[in-house]
């Protein structure tokens, strides 16, 4: 079964539906990538902190050499950690990407955050003796301009915006030589984006929603913490219609014109989440979905400092 594709402001079309990688372990992400891309994947979403690119992009290499795949019927996406926000550090850190995932080039290349952290060589993760995390003054306007000459270099096909607010787009609009065609965000029924995502459809941006089953391996969860997919209302509507939680929070999004990445290193859920193109979600369901919005974050980064970053994202509505 082929997925169906969105087309970019640009013209470059992306599979609607990709496999997410954040989390998925050295050891066994390489797998889990071959067996997405068996099943019928062509769009994997990667990120240099992850620390993973170079699993992924062995899986890539081995599915292209026995001839399962052409690099040109994938799309591959990543995204520059807050390390590399100084202008001069950006193609450096895409060049490390691209040779991890052994590609000449991406689809596209995201700023993954718009808070920038101090340049510290290999360290990621920064933190004065408080254990908070060192911020740098780089602006990512920026930032973006630089992304704009990795296009130009032809390294790169599209460039986009994750975890950026209304307030960061529009910003980044007003500088935009070549605009923004995607903002990665959070996005479940806890946490629908509804606001941010009208508002990147009128500037011609789309949505990709991450954590769209809520995130239950998010690092910082605790026990007793809300699941999602244990929602009653969700599980109703998921028997209703014969198909898993997964399914229903999978299918929902793509209904409503999102691209969607949801995370699996086991096989048989990779399968499942690929299984969503044999059914439609009803008016009535898509709105129950759309009630349980409550502006509920599994990912609100408010620590380490975070919330006192200049460019933390999450201190106005949307």
């Amino acid at each position: 079964m082929s997925v169906p594709f969105v087309t970019l402001k640009n013209g470059q079309k992306i599979p609607a539906l990709g496999l997410g990688t954040w989390k998925s372990p050295p050891g066994q992400v390489e797998q889990a990538v071959k067996d997405a891309i068996d099943v019928g994947y062509r769009h994997i979403d990667c990120a240099f902190v992850y620390g993973n690119e170079n699993e992924v992009g062995n899986a890539i290499s081995e599915k292209i050499a026995d001839g399962k795949v052409k690099r040109e019927e994938l799309f591959l996406t990543s995204k520059l950690w807050n390390t590399f926000h100084n202008p001069k550090d950006v193609k450096p850190a895409l060049e490390k990407t691209l040779k991890n995932l052994k590609t000449d080039y991406l689809d596209l290349y995201l700023i993954h955050w718009p808070m920038g952290y101090k340049e510290a060589g290999d360290d990621l993760f920064p933190k004065n003796e408080n254990g908070e995390l060192l911020f740098s003054n780089d602006d990512y306007v920026d930032t973006w301009k630089a992304m704009e000459n990795l296009v130009d270099s032809g390294l790169i096909k599209s460039i986009g915006l994750s975890n950026f607010n209304s307030k960061q787009i529009e910003r980044v609009l007003e500088i935009a030589r070549i605009p923004p065609v995607m903002n990665q965000v959070e996005c479940h029924p806890y946490l629908t984006q509804k606001k941010l995502m009208e508002l990147c459809r009128s500037k011609g941006i789309h949505i990709t929603a991450y954590s769209p089953l809520g995130s239950p391996d998010r690092p910082w969860a605790k026990p007793g913490d809300t699941e999602l997919m244990q929602d009653p209302k969700l599980l109703e509507i998921s028997k209703k219609y014969n198909k898993s939680a997964a399914q229903i929070l999978i299918k929902y999004q793509l209904q409503r014109g999102n691209i969607v990445i949801p995370k699996s290193v086991t096989k048989s859920r990779i399968m499942s989440n690929f299984d969503v193109f044999n059914f439609e979600l009803n008016d009535g369901d898509i709105a129950a979905i759309d009630a349980f919005n409550m502006g509920g974050r599994f990912c609100p980064l408010n620590f380490d400092g975070l919330p006192q970053h200049l460019h933390y994202p999450f201190n106005i509505e949307y």
